[in-house]
């Protein structure tokens, strides 16, 4: 029997999220052509420039985006038996406090009914293998505007009880300052006390100024944000949750980081010999407590890694932090298509495939593990 294969960083606009962001003037927004071609999500500030023709701006959302059913011939053509779905960048970080709690229920609920409306028509009368069909759970999101940390809790231990919500996504602003802000431990305690996966996920990168200007990146496309801006964005967040005590007072949550944990896993060795010479920390004489669990802890105890990274080289580095049984495959799709349409199989999925292979070639075991069996244990995928 082929392996399991289930993949954990898929990503969809169901209809409630596409009907908010339709209704939206200001960036994030959603704009429909005129000429019946795709709709245009205007994501970011510079997305939204006057001088480009409102059919030109933003990005286009092809079907791919928000028909299920697309999502699910994407599955088959590329042997996936599982798909935990998710929203994408920018989640519901924009709402208006008052507007918060609301949406986040409504779309929350969405992806609980698609996931429920697909795996019954998958399995109408009989309980089936997860390889015997094409099924699908869900990560929630979270209503961070809402006016107080008790109605983002609150949606955190309803999410515990849908049934095929299996944990919740977030961006590294958090709260609006970063996950090293304080205020966020109501949610941190939320997520351990439920026993919910935080799956983290990049949006913001790095300033232009990083990659030499907008002028130097509009050169270069959006190679240099997304190939090192995301991963570093990463790496900063969940460096600033360590720095700041996170993983010490909620020393049993547990996130999953996008694309292999941007650069930590290289760089954790670098980091925890920074903090161990860092003078300001009590350790050292300073005033700042520091954190009291190293970064190698934290990697093999509260971290899991996706395999979303396209490469051997960093596959092993996150096999080598964390472990084989914390590495979980996943495509980013509907991202990085296929820029030729006559292609069947995504280079980006197939890219990935070929490095957990390459990685795991004399360890059976571990591919099967990586491609899917550690996503059912962690996850509890029936």
């Amino acid at each position: 029997m082929s392996p399991l294969i289930i993949d954990i960083h898929t990503h969809v606009y169901p209809p409630a999220y596409m009907e908010m962001l339709r209704g939206r003037k200001t960036v994030p927004y959603v704009h429909d052509p005129a000429n019946n071609k795709d709709p245009r999500l205007i994501i970011l500030s510079s997305d939204d420039d006057p001088s480009i023709p409102l059919d030109e701006r933003g990005r286009p959302v092809d079907s791919s985006y928000w028909n299920i059913d697309v999502k699910l011939a994407f599955m088959r053509r590329h042997g996936i038996n599982c798909s935990v779905i998710s929203l994408a960048n920018p989640w519901l970080d924009f709402l208006e406090p008052e507007e918060a709690q609301a949406w986040a229920q409504r779309i929350n609920d969405d992806l609980e009914d698609t996931c429920a409306r697909v795996n019954q028509a998958a399995d109408p009368e009989k309980t089936l293998a997860l390889h015997e069909k094409e099924t699908l759970y869900a990560f929630g999101a979270l209503p961070l505007s809402a006016p107080s940390a008790d109605i983002i809790v609150n949606e955190i231990k309803r999410l515990k009880s849908l049934p095929h919500l299996r944990g919740i996504i977030m961006g590294t602003s958090g709260l609006g300052k970063g996950l090293d802000d304080a205020k966020l431990d109501p949610v941190w305690g939320a997520l351990q006390e439920t026993e919910s996966l935080l799956f983290l996920h990049p949006h913001y990168g790095l300033p232009d100024e990083a990659f030499g200007g907008s002028d130097e990146t509009n050169r270069y496309g959006h190679v240099l944000p997304l190939a090192l801006g995301f991963p570093l964005e990463t790496t900063i967040a969940v460096t600033r949750m360590l720095l700041s005590g996170v993983f010490d007072r909620f020393p049993r949550l547990k996130i999953l980081l996008a694309h292999s944990g941007g650069t930590l896993p290289f760089l954790a060795g670098r980091i925890e010999s920074c903090i161990h010479h860092e003078r300001k920390f009590v350790a050292n004489g300073g005033d700042v407590p520091g954190p009291q669990r190293s970064v190698w802890e934290v990697l093999k105890t509260n971290i899991y890694l996706d395999a979303v990274v396209y490469g051997t080289a960093g596959l092993q580095a996150a096999m080598t932090a964390s472990g084989a049984d914390r590495l979980l495959f996943g495509t980013d799709h509907p991202f990085f298509p296929p820029l030729d349409s006559k292609e069947q199989q995504w280079p980006s999925v197939t890219t990935n495939y070929k490095a957990i292979h390459a990685a795991f070639d004399k360890e059976g075991d571990a591919v099967a593990a990586v491609l899917g069996g550690n996503a059912a244990r962690i996850l509890d995928l029936k």
